[in-house]
């Protein structure tokens, strides 16, 4: 006689294709339904970081001094993109995990401003993807006075 703890068999082929039968959901997460499965590249996410790092308060720029010499360099020829500068990611599945290097503006309570990057990278990472954020990882490499730009040189052409 089979004991009363004994799953149904739809039950055991429904966990096995990874539903949850306890909460009706899927239990490899919201990019998995029962049409297919969806899959998000490390740019999208690169992207969406970078973007969710700027709009905190207290970051002046993402990514090293060489790496944003490269980024103005290669945003003069009309290539690359500076939304994922300074930004590196890993994917997986169901898990997202990110590396920022950060310029702070000077004046700005570091442990603050890497407090509420990585809040606002998990939620939006997690709110446009779907993907759960494991960590946010961030690096300040460098702070930004006022006045440290410099203006840019205008060329003037060589033929009238």
């Amino acid at each position: 006689m089979a004991a009363s703890t004994a799953e149904p068999e739809g039950q055991i082929r429904d966990r096995a294709r990874g539903k949850d039968s306890d909460t009706g959901g899927e239990g490899a997460g919201p990019l998995d339904s029962e049409t297919g499965t969806t899959t998000i590249a490390d740019g999208v996410v690169s992207k969406v970081a970078g973007i969710a790092a700027r709009e905190v308060p207290g970051v002046h720029d993402l990514g090293g001094g060489a790496t944003r010499a490269l980024g103005g360099a290669s945003r003069a020829l009309g290539i690359g993109d500076e939304r994922s500068q300074g930004v590196s990611v890993e994917v997986g599945e169901r898990e997202a995990a990110v590396d920022l290097v950060v310029v702070v503006e000077y004046g700005e309570s570091v442990p603050q401003v890497a407090n509420q990057i990585r809040e606002n990278v998990s939620k939006r990472i997690e709110g446009i993807t779907g993907l759960h954020v494991t960590e946010v990882n961030i690096a300040v490499n460098d702070l930004f006075f006022p006045g440290d730009e410099q203006p840019e040189q205008i060329e003037q052409s060589r033929v009238a």
